[in-house]
């Protein structure tokens, strides 16, 4: 994950959704006790930002410095490189102790995950009975009829360049592994959506567009996305000069749940 990302963090910070306090809210709601909590793939620190003003204690973690360097910076929150061969025992040295953490959360970067490896180190520093893990992912923006039809051209024209990792976004991770018991007041793990709302120009919604790790391997590869005539299409849908600013829907879907207790593989978590 961290390589795909190296080139793009500063419109990675840019351009990318806010995420909704609703979402935080209803995910702290499901936790009993708010001392810990555990940011994973925490990237520019978006989610640990939004978990600092609900959590007593933050840690937000990374394989890339890269990515960390832009990360926000507060007085109960701390951020730590973990790189991806990391063993458990350096978790609980420099992440967290055992049973010691309430949320465990994963804002769209579940899918980049070795879940076997990362299922053990939650199961290891989530409170036992009581700790959460909440993971989810914001889909394809949109916006209205003209610029949506022109951005869905263009996404299925990118399938090759996206990891397969991806279509577990494009699922909503629906079929995603998430071996957790319903939290607290309801019946199953989700997905639960949400929706986001950010407000773009065209120049800036197409930042968003050369912030995918899908943009950046086309282009190592010899190959524009965004050519001449994608950026004229999406200039006559947006309409005017393009400074028009439009509002930008983002669906969110959240998995949530505790009690981590299964079997995979040969491997008892």
């Amino acid at each position: 994950m961290a390589n795909l990302f190296l080139k793009q963090a500063k419109q990675y910070v840019a351009t990318r959704p806010v995420y909704p306090p609703e979402l935080f809210d209803f995910i702290a709601s499901k936790t009993p006790r708010r001392d810990m909590a555990w940011d994973v793939g925490t990237g520019n620190g978006q989610a640990a930002a939004s978990l600092a003003t609900l959590y007593e204690a933050v840690v937000g973690t990374d394989t890339s410095a890269q990515q960390l360097a832009y990360a926000t910076r507060l007085p109960n929150v701390r951020y730590v490189h973990t790189p991806p061969d990391l063993p458990l025992e350096g978790i609980h040295a420099t992440v967290a102790a055992p049973a010691s953490v309430d949320l465990i959360t994963v804002a769209q970067a579940f899918h980049w995950l070795d879940l076997p490896r990362f299922y053990a180190q939650a199961r290891s520093v989530l409170r036992h009975g009581h700790g959460v893990l909440a993971a989810w992912c914001y889909t394809e923006p949109r916006i209205d009829a003209a610029v949506d039809a022109v951005f869905w051209r263009l996404y299925h024209g990118s399938e090759n360049y996206w990891a397969p990792n991806r279509r577990m976004v494009d699922d909503e991770y629906r079929s995603a592994d998430f071996p957790f018991d319903p939290v607290e007041g309801e019946t199953h793990t989700g997905p639960f959506q949400f929706s986001t709302h950010r407000r773009m120009d065209l120049d800036d919604y197409l930042m968003y567009i050369t912030s995918w790790s899908a943009y950046q391997t086309a282009k190592d590869n010899g190959v524009e996305l965004l050519d001449e005539d994608t950026v004229q299409e999406f200039a006559a849908a947006w309409g005017g000069d393009g400074k028009e600013v439009k509002t930008v829907t983002y669906p969110i879907f959240l998995r949530i749940g505790k009690g981590l207790k299964f079997t995979w593989g040969n491997q008892a978590l």
